[in-house]
């Protein structure tokens, strides 16, 4: 069955236990991620009429008004609130059910693990699992894909990726399994000779509005940037230099300064939330290379 027809159970509403198409999330998911109907059409390559007779009719048949429309906004219900939740669930289920079927034909008889993590983030820890895995018994070659930040999450649930290192409170581990790995605090990187960066330690509060030096600003899940006066942001590499050029400045994990040259300075901020670094890895994973990966990086 096509992944726009498949069919899965949406419990939580109502109308618990009906059978609901894929095709039917994908269009409430845009509009309730878009909250403007127009935009969700283009988003999905559809007329707008459609759109708004398929979410009518998906209204009706859950027996719950899922969003709150006017002439001038629209906005989710309670119940689309919940659906929205399931429906993002349902259909990462759905995409990973169809990567891990592709991966078992094309990994057949040469397995691997796929381990996701932020560019340039935790990059010694990383280079220390690595090295300590291979030494391992029994190791399988561990593919690294590096990702855009909040990218190694979506990548584990929808089967793309294996393990993931991720960071907290900055990712969202809901629905993964985790272990703690090591716990930093942060630090502002500034430009060299930027009057703050000759202070020992920063708070928040000397950062709020920097002049001169406004925060960056990183795409959100649409590719869209907010607006704001920072820089557009969407590398690490790119973010680095943008400091060094006295364009920006940031709040990192400590572990940022084994990255840095001469011409950025890194300054405690001492109130700023500590980062954990963890190891996660899907609830239903039966791997035994994830499992010795991760055991590894517990013993890191």
């Amino acid at each position: 069955m096509p992944a726009d027809t498949a069919a899965v159970w949406i419990g939580g509403l109502p109308a618990l236990g009906r059978v609901v198409e894929t095709r039917e999330l994908r269009y409430f998911v845009a509009v309730a991620e878009e909250l403007h109907f127009g935009r969700a059409a283009q988003r999905l390559g559809i007329a707008q009429p459609p759109l708004s007779r398929a979410i009518g009719a998906l209204e009706r048949r859950l027996g719950a008004a899922l969003l709150h429309r006017t002439s001038r906004s629209v906005a989710l219900t309670d119940a689309g609130a919940v659906l929205l939740r399931e429906a993002r669930a349902a259909l990462d289920a759905v995409e990973a059910a169809e990567h891990r079927t592709r991966r078992a034909v094309a990994d057949a008889g040469r397995p691997q693990v796929v381990l996701a993590t932020k560019a340039a983030a935790s990059a010694e820890l990383l280079a220390k699992l690595l090295s300590a895995y291979a030494a391992e018994p029994g190791s399988v070659p561990v593919d690294v894909v590096l990702c855009g930040p909040g990218e190694q999450g979506r990548l584990l649930r929808t089967g793309r990726a294996d393990v993931a290192l991720l960071h907290r409170p900055f990712d969202d581990t809901t629905g993964l399994d985790v272990e703690e790995l090591a716990t930093e605090g942060q630090v502002a990187l500034l430009p060299a000779g930027h009057h703050l960066s000759t202070r020992r330690e920063l708070r928040l509060a000397d950062l709020a509005d920097v002049p001169g030096l406004p925060a960056p600003r990183w795409p959100g899940p649409d590719g869209g940037y907010a607006p704001g006066p920072g820089p557009e942001v969407h590398s690490h590499t790119q973010l680095l230099q943008l400091v060094s050029l006295g364009r920006t400045h940031v709040v990192l994990p400590d572990s940022v300064r084994a990255q840095l040259h001469d011409d950025v300075v890194a300054v405690p901020v001492v109130d700023a939330e500590e980062v954990t670094t963890l190891v996660a890895w899907p609830p239903h994973s039966r791997s035994r290379p994830v499992a010795d990966l991760v055991r590894t990086a517990l013993r890191l």
